[in-house]
């Protein structure tokens, strides 16, 4: 595991039950300024062996990004930690990490 992945995968432990975090501020946090893409990739690629809350990492306009029955499992996952999110896959009014 590079440095890197390290850096991003405590950054998405570290977003707390109840908010959420971008694919942006997640890199950002992890000194990769322009990372959102590795942040993608660590999130498709390392989420169950870490046990990644990836349900907590949304785009930065607040919209989950994923489609069909991954946006579906989404929102049931954020609305169980008391989140609102619209059907349409938008969070309303996010408390963000």
């Amino acid at each position: 595991m590079t440095d890197n992945t390290r850096r991003i995968i405590e950054q998405i432990l570290a977003v707390p039950c109840g908010k959420v975090c971008s694919y942006r501020d997640v890199a950002a946090k992890a000194g990769l300024p322009n990372g959102a893409r590795q942040v993608v990739r660590v999130l498709h690629s390392m989420s169950e062996k870490h046990a990644l809350p990836w349900h907590r990492i949304i785009r930065a306009d607040g919209r989950i990004a994923l489609e069909g029955e991954g946006r579906a499992l989404q929102i049931t996952l954020l609305r169980g930690e008391g989140v609102n999110v619209s059907k349409e896959g938008t969070v309303i009014a996010p408390e963000w990490a």
